[in-house]
Parts: structure tokens; sequence; C-alpha cells
């Protein structure tokens, strides 16, 4: 299994503006243990310079819980390996559930030595069988309402983890598409591209 490539964080912030939004602020996390002083608010407090750092045995656990179910195109983590060795995830696993009972893993991803953000696609095939191959199908986000990331192992068999973000990308719908009007270009237009 390859490696997902990690991106500078112009090109995630590029993404995320055209694209992607980005919808972590949607969701209650949770995390299976932290230090003082290195939990939730430092994951997502937008700064590389903050990390988690789990205070247990393995695996450590990133527990992220919708109120809807939401359609999820991908998850970007921000590591580095430079400045955190032994405490950088050499393997990480997604689950997806309705709760903590039912997950199930949809995806193991080997990182080697990264730094930067490592963007973990969550495409995944319709539930539904419309008749069309399987091989041949587009894929789509996946729906959820609630992602689990385990950090299995660590570079040179570290015990405890830092990751410095987590980011969790929705696909962004345009309401003009349903009625037949062009794309908004501007944030200014959007807000006001709907009757409500």
């Amino acid at each position: 299994m390859s490696a997902p490539a990690a991106e500078p964080a112009d090109a995630t912030a590029a993404k995320l503006s055209s694209e992607l939004r980005e919808i972590g602020d949607q969701a209650v996390w949770s995390l299976s243990t932290a230090k003082p002083g290195n939990g939730v608010d430092q994951l997502r407090d937008s700064s590389t310079d903050t990390y988690w750092q789990s205070d247990g045995p393995q695996p450590h656990l990133v527990n992220i819980q919708f109120h809807k179910k939401m359609r999820i195109q991908e998850i970007a983590i921000y590591t580095d390996y430079k400045l955190d060795e032994s405490y950088t995830p050499s393997k990480i696993a997604i689950r997806a559930g309705t709760m903590f009972h039912d997950l199930q893993q949809i995806k193991v991803e080997e990182l080697s030595e990264p730094s930067g953000w490592t963007t973990i696609s969550l495409m995944q095939p319709p539930e539904y069988d419309d008749g069309t191959p399987e091989d041949e199908r587009a894929l789509e986000p996946l729906r959820t309402y609630f992602i689990q990331l385990a950090v299995l192992a660590n570079h040179q068999n570290g015990r405890d983890t830092h990751i410095r973000q987590i980011r969790v990308f929705s696909p962004r719908t345009g309401t003009s598409n349903d009625m037949a009007l062009p794309e908004m270009s501007t944030l200014d237009f959007r807000i006001h591209s709907c009757i409500r």
C-alpha cells in the first residue's frame, strides 16, 4: 500500500476554498487519552506549532461525531516527523459508523516520515446498486455520523503520538445546480443564491 502524498499548506487552503469545505467544527471531538495541555483544543486550533499528545497504550483514538449523517470526502492530517520523530504516526486506521459500537474499518494508511499535510481520501462506491458494474461506478463521499482515527503504530516503535492538526472535508454542494442557474463564484453571491 502506498503512502498518501503530503501537500503544502497553501495547496490545502486552495482546495478548501474551491471545492471542499471544512466541517470539523460541526462535530463533537473526543480523544482516548491526552497529556494535560495537549488535547482537542490544540488539535483544532489551526496552529501547526501545537499538537495533541496521547498518554497511554496504543491504539490512540480520535473520535469525531456529527449530529447528522455527513458526506465526508477526505481527512487531512498534519504531522511533522522532523520535529516529533518517534511520536509521529506510521500506521493509521480510519473507521466509520453511527456510534462506537458499530464502527467498521474502511481504510488503513501507512505513513513514511510525513512532514506536512497528508490527505486521506474517503471516496467510496455508491451504497445503491443501479446495475452498473462495480468497477465502472463513480465514487461518492463517505456518508456517516461517526469517524474514528486510530493510530496503530508510530515511527521507531514510539509509544505516545503527536498529531498537530486534523481537518475533515466535505464537498461543496451548490444550490444553483438544482435550479439550472450558473454557479456563483464569490462568497457575496453565494450567500444570496437561494431563497430561504
